[in-house]
Protein backbone atom coordinates (compact mmCIF):
# COMPACT_ATOMS: atom_id res chain seq x y z
CA UNK A 1 0.00 0.00 0.00
CA UNK A 2 1.21 3.19 -1.01
CA UNK A 3 0.54 6.25 1.41
CA UNK A 4 -0.57 9.30 -0.53
CA UNK A 5 0.46 11.51 2.75
CA UNK A 6 3.65 12.63 4.11
CA UNK A 7 4.51 10.88 6.90
CA UNK A 8 5.51 12.06 10.24
CA UNK A 9 7.87 9.35 10.72
CA UNK A 10 9.14 7.95 7.63
CA UNK A 11 8.54 3.94 7.21
CA UNK A 12 6.16 3.92 9.89
CA UNK A 13 2.11 4.07 8.87
CA UNK A 14 -0.74 3.39 11.14
CA UNK A 15 -2.26 1.86 7.87
CA UNK A 16 -0.73 -0.88 7.42
CA UNK A 17 1.71 -3.82 9.11
CA UNK A 18 5.51 -2.55 9.15
CA UNK A 19 8.26 -5.04 9.74
CA UNK A 20 10.80 -4.01 12.49
CA UNK A 21 13.17 -6.75 12.37
CA UNK A 22 12.95 -11.04 11.14
CA UNK A 23 15.49 -13.31 13.40
CA UNK A 24 15.65 -16.94 12.50
CA UNK A 25 16.05 -19.08 15.73
CA UNK A 26 19.46 -20.98 16.02
CA UNK A 27 20.06 -24.76 15.76
CA UNK A 28 20.76 -24.67 19.05
CA UNK A 29 16.71 -25.92 19.54
CA UNK A 30 17.59 -28.78 18.04
CA UNK A 31 18.46 -32.38 19.30
CA UNK A 32 21.44 -32.22 16.98
CA UNK A 33 22.29 -28.22 17.79
CA UNK A 34 21.93 -29.40 21.72
CA UNK A 35 24.17 -32.33 20.83
CA UNK A 36 27.25 -30.05 18.98
CA UNK A 37 27.09 -27.66 22.22
CA UNK A 38 27.50 -30.63 24.16
CA UNK A 39 30.50 -31.66 22.47
CA UNK A 40 32.04 -28.52 21.76
CA UNK A 41 32.04 -28.14 25.54
CA UNK A 42 33.34 -30.84 26.63
CA UNK A 43 36.92 -30.42 27.05
CA UNK A 44 37.18 -26.79 28.28
CA UNK A 45 40.65 -26.29 28.33
CA UNK A 46 42.70 -24.03 25.82
CA UNK A 47 44.87 -23.83 23.04
CA UNK A 48 45.75 -20.78 21.24
CA UNK A 49 42.11 -19.38 22.85
CA UNK A 50 40.32 -22.22 21.60
CA UNK A 51 38.54 -25.17 23.23
CA UNK A 52 40.35 -28.57 22.79
CA UNK A 53 36.67 -29.89 21.90
CA UNK A 54 36.39 -26.86 19.16
CA UNK A 55 39.90 -27.87 18.00
CA UNK A 56 39.34 -31.56 17.42
CA UNK A 57 35.40 -31.86 16.69
CA UNK A 58 35.05 -28.53 15.07
CA UNK A 59 35.05 -30.14 11.76
CA UNK A 60 33.67 -32.89 11.96
CA UNK A 61 30.24 -31.87 13.19
CA UNK A 62 30.66 -28.61 10.27
CA UNK A 63 28.79 -30.51 8.20
CA UNK A 64 26.05 -31.73 10.65
CA UNK A 65 25.24 -28.72 11.86
CA UNK A 66 25.43 -26.98 7.91
CA UNK A 67 22.83 -29.54 7.06
CA UNK A 68 20.63 -28.66 9.91
CA UNK A 69 20.70 -24.88 9.49
CA UNK A 70 19.77 -25.18 5.94
CA UNK A 71 16.75 -27.90 6.73
CA UNK A 72 15.86 -24.99 9.22
CA UNK A 73 15.90 -22.34 6.81
CA UNK A 74 13.53 -24.31 4.61
CA UNK A 75 10.82 -26.14 6.79
CA UNK A 76 11.27 -24.07 10.04
CA UNK A 77 10.51 -20.74 11.12
CA UNK A 78 11.62 -17.52 12.21
CA UNK A 79 10.18 -14.83 14.30
CA UNK A 80 8.83 -11.64 13.27
CA UNK A 81 8.51 -8.02 14.91
CA UNK A 82 6.33 -5.45 13.53
CA UNK A 83 4.78 -2.52 14.27
CA UNK A 84 1.93 -4.27 15.75
CA UNK A 85 2.96 -8.12 16.69
CA UNK A 86 5.38 -10.38 17.35
CA UNK A 87 4.69 -13.19 15.60
CA UNK A 88 6.17 -16.92 14.66
CA UNK A 89 6.10 -17.71 10.89
CA UNK A 90 6.91 -20.13 8.81
CA UNK A 91 10.45 -19.53 7.04
CA UNK A 92 9.25 -19.69 3.42
CA UNK A 93 5.88 -18.51 3.26
CA UNK A 94 3.72 -16.36 5.26
CA UNK A 95 1.43 -18.95 7.65
CA UNK A 96 1.36 -17.44 10.65
CA UNK A 97 2.11 -20.36 13.64
CA UNK A 98 1.97 -18.08 16.63
CA UNK A 99 1.53 -14.51 17.53
CA UNK A 100 1.13 -11.92 20.15
CA UNK A 101 -0.25 -7.92 19.78
CA UNK A 102 2.21 -5.15 21.50
CA UNK A 103 -0.39 -3.71 23.99
CA UNK A 104 -0.58 -7.44 25.44
CA UNK A 105 3.62 -7.39 26.29
CA UNK A 106 4.72 -6.67 29.57
CA UNK A 107 7.97 -7.93 29.68
CA UNK A 108 10.46 -9.34 27.54
CA UNK A 109 13.26 -11.55 29.60
CA UNK A 110 15.53 -14.29 28.51
CA UNK A 111 14.86 -17.52 30.66
CA UNK A 112 18.21 -18.16 32.18
CA UNK A 113 18.44 -21.46 32.34
CA UNK A 114 18.13 -21.55 28.51
CA UNK A 115 21.34 -19.62 27.36
CA UNK A 116 23.95 -22.68 24.93
CA UNK A 117 27.50 -20.87 25.22
CA UNK A 118 28.58 -21.76 21.73
CA UNK A 119 25.55 -20.67 19.80
CA UNK A 120 25.26 -17.53 22.30
CA UNK A 121 21.51 -17.89 22.42
CA UNK A 122 18.94 -18.03 25.07
CA UNK A 123 15.03 -18.23 25.10
CA UNK A 124 13.20 -14.84 24.86
CA UNK A 125 10.02 -15.05 27.29
CA UNK A 126 7.07 -12.47 26.49
CA UNK A 127 4.58 -12.03 29.40
CA UNK A 128 1.69 -10.11 29.99
CA UNK A 129 -0.08 -8.06 32.90
CA UNK A 130 -0.29 -10.36 34.84
CA UNK A 131 2.99 -12.14 34.26
CA UNK A 132 1.38 -15.04 32.50
CA UNK A 133 3.46 -16.66 29.51
CA UNK A 134 2.37 -15.18 26.46
CA UNK A 135 5.08 -16.27 24.08
CA UNK A 136 7.92 -18.26 24.33
CA UNK A 137 10.72 -17.43 21.16
CA UNK A 138 13.33 -20.43 21.35
CA UNK A 139 17.07 -20.29 20.15
CA UNK A 140 17.20 -16.66 19.79
CA UNK A 141 20.84 -15.37 19.25
CA UNK A 142 21.69 -12.99 21.23
CA UNK A 143 18.24 -12.35 23.30
CA UNK A 144 19.33 -9.77 24.95
CA UNK A 145 19.53 -7.46 21.58
CA UNK A 146 15.93 -9.03 20.25
CA UNK A 147 14.52 -7.93 24.16
CA UNK A 148 15.08 -4.67 23.85
CA UNK A 149 13.87 -4.72 20.31
CA UNK A 150 10.40 -6.26 21.14
CA UNK A 151 9.98 -4.09 24.68
CA UNK A 152 10.99 -0.73 22.45
CA UNK A 153 8.38 -1.46 19.92
CA UNK A 154 5.72 -2.95 22.96
CA UNK A 155 6.45 0.35 24.25
CA UNK A 156 5.88 2.64 21.64
CA UNK A 157 3.10 1.15 20.71
CA UNK A 158 1.52 1.99 24.54
CA UNK A 159 2.68 5.46 23.64
CA UNK A 160 1.18 6.10 20.81
CA UNK A 161 -2.06 4.80 21.88
CA UNK A 162 -2.30 6.90 24.75
CA UNK A 163 -1.30 10.23 22.71
CA UNK A 164 -4.00 8.93 20.15
CA UNK A 165 -6.37 8.47 23.10
CA UNK A 166 -5.47 12.17 24.40
CA UNK A 167 -5.93 13.51 21.23
CA UNK A 168 -9.74 12.27 20.68
CA UNK A 169 -10.58 13.05 23.94
CA UNK A 170 -9.79 16.67 22.98
CA UNK A 171 -12.23 16.93 20.22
Amino acid sequence: MLTKKPQAISGVSPDHETVIEELYPSIAITPVGDFINRLLGSIPNRVWGLKVSNLLFGLLVAPMAATVYLWMKVFGSKYVVTNRVVKRVDSVGFRQRESVPLSQIVTATVDPDSRMEFYQTGDVRLSGAGGQSLLLLRGVPRPERFCQVIQEASDAKRLVANSLAQIKARH
